[in-house]
């Protein structure tokens, strides 16, 4: 079966901690614009990432603050700050790369450094309704841009998952693909 889906393209950006939020803002963390997953938002506050190599200015912090810290970069970025983290699925930290998060008050140095591992984000009715599991793999077909190609997604569910599948930025360059474009996933 083939269903419809569409494209949501991650910037970098970083998952605090409330312990690590405080470390590096005074400043209560604070709703700029609601994101396309319930209850997810992209904050008013930005740190920089920085290692021996070079840095990245301008991260933002994605709320509701977390358990754990996650800073996720695209696989150009990682070539520039000369350091190979992993590709992981959200939360899955295995051999991340350390990076420095400095903010307006500090900085903290964490293991938290990944890539994402593309992925649509369903709600377990989804899983129910387009017949597949949790962390299945399916493949996904783009040939509605001039760089036409096949990809393989996981499913990500969770209680209040929204249908989006998200791809980091050199993911949406390689395939010519923009917020809300549509593509295909085979079941």
């Amino acid at each position: 079966m083939e269903y419809k889906v569409k494209i949501g393209v991650s910037n970098h950006h970083v998952h605090l901690t409330k312990e690590t939020y405080e470390k590096l803002f005074d400043e209560p963390l604070e709703k700029d614009r609601d994101l396309s997953q319930i209850g997810e938002f992209a904050s008013n506050r930005f740190v920089t990432l920085v290692n021996e190599n070079n840095q990245i200015d301008h991260v933002r912090v994605v709320g509701p603050l977390r358990s754990y810290n996650q800073v996720e970069i695209s696989k150009s970025e990682a070539v520039s700050l000369k350091i190979n983290p992993p590709i992981r699925r959200s939360g899955d930290l295995k051999d991340a790369s350390s990076i420095t998060i400095v903010g307006p008050k500090g900085s903290v140095t964490v293991n938290a450094c990944v890539i994402a591992q593309r992925h649509i984000h369903m709600n377990f009715k989804d899983l129910e309704k387009y017949g597949v599991k949790d962390n299945q793999e399916v493949n996904v077909r783009i040939d509605n841009t001039e760089r036409k190609g096949t990809l393989i997604a996981n499913i990500k569910a969770s209680d209040n998952g929204v249908l989006e599948m998200h791809i980091d930025r050199d993911e949406a360059n390689a395939f010519l693909l923009s917020n809300q474009d549509e593509v295909t996933f085979i079941v």
